[in-house]
């Protein structure tokens, strides 16, 4: 089974969990690494004979187009992941087709190819926010990477399909990879503790997101890679995996900030590169226009 790997190519100051303390007008003061992580990984990529979808954000690739030549020059495909990297329901639908053009344009012009995927900033597109999808399709992408089928705080379709699918809107179709999660029932653990059936949670289907960032860093590597493998032999479907430049990075500055956001950014950075190497030598992985067959 070909599992997809994406890289969301960001720099560290620039995640929605620091939105709060860092501005976008600030960014420009802050030391970029993105460039030397990014290399980084190409270099481990390499190394595992592995290729990737680069979901580039524009502003990156505006002031590291080398960033976006060699990524291309290494055979990955690149893709889109905004300029600005703004939830997509706190901007109006016109603010994000200037946003996704933008990037677009500055992307294919780098890279001379035409980009055909696109994934919000921290899976934005939700309920609220699914005219997007009409915006992407009439801006030419032909696949979106960016729901996630769980109920979060800031992201997420706890009822949408788990794995790749067409979704038709007025303005046509466009193909959807959905984040990877393990779906289970407690009433499929037996036998369950006396009185247990009775209560309104049993039965319920549950969703455990494992496909790569926090998630991938919080879980032990051995349960990413049974449920990855529950996902390809079990349920016949493929699985995908993402992670970004910043978080194999465990020396970076520290941003101030709350202590939520502090533990969803900082837990586990270490571990990273390790287990990225670990799941990427137990599976097989591809570009996700690759895994979905588009030309």
């Amino acid at each position: 089974m070909l599992n997809a790997l994406t890289i969301d190519v960001e720099d560290y100051f620039q995640v929605t969990a620091f939105e709060k303390y860092v501005k976008y007008e600030d960014w420009d003061i802050y030391p970029s690494r993105v460039e030397s992580n990014t290399l980084k990984i190409l270099e481990m990529l390499d190394e595992l004979s592995v290729k990737a979808t680069f979901f580039i954000l524009g502003w990156v690739a505006e002031r590291c187009p080398s960033v976006v030549r060699e990524i291309q020059k290494r055979g990955h495909e690149i893709a889109s992941h905004g300029y600005k990297h703004k939830l997509l329901y706190h901007i109006s639908p016109e603010d994000f087709r200037k946003d996704i053009r933008r990037a677009k344009m500055l992307l294919e012009d780098i890279s001379g190819k035409k980009i055909n995927g696109y994934r919000a900033p921290s899976y934005s597109i939700t309920e609220e926010s699914m005219w997007a999808l009409d915006i992407l399709i009439k801006e030419g992408f032909l696949y979106d990477s960016s729901i996630f089928p769980i109920l979060h705080d800031i992201y997420g379709m706890p009822n949408a399909r788990r794995f790749p699918h067409e979704i038709s809107r007025p303005s046509g179709m466009i193909k959807e990879f959905p984040m990877s999660t393990f779906k289970f029932r407690i009433s499929n653990f037996a036998p369950l503790p006396a009185g247990w059936q009775g209560l309104p949670f049993v039965g319920q289907e549950f969703r455990i997101p494992i496909s790569g960032g926090g998630y991938m860093r919080l879980f032990p590597v051995w349960l990413i890679r049974r449920v990855i493998n529950h996902i390809n032999k079990r349920e016949g479907q493929p699985a995908i995996l993402y992670f970004h430049p910043w978080e194999i990075d465990h020396e970076q500055p520290k941003i101030r900030a709350g202590i939520r956001s502090r533990f969803r950014h900082y837990i586990n950075l270490d571990r990273t590169a390790g287990k990225v190497k670990h799941l990427l030598s137990s599976f097989k992985f591809a570009p996700i226009g690759q895994v979905l067959k588009i030309p």
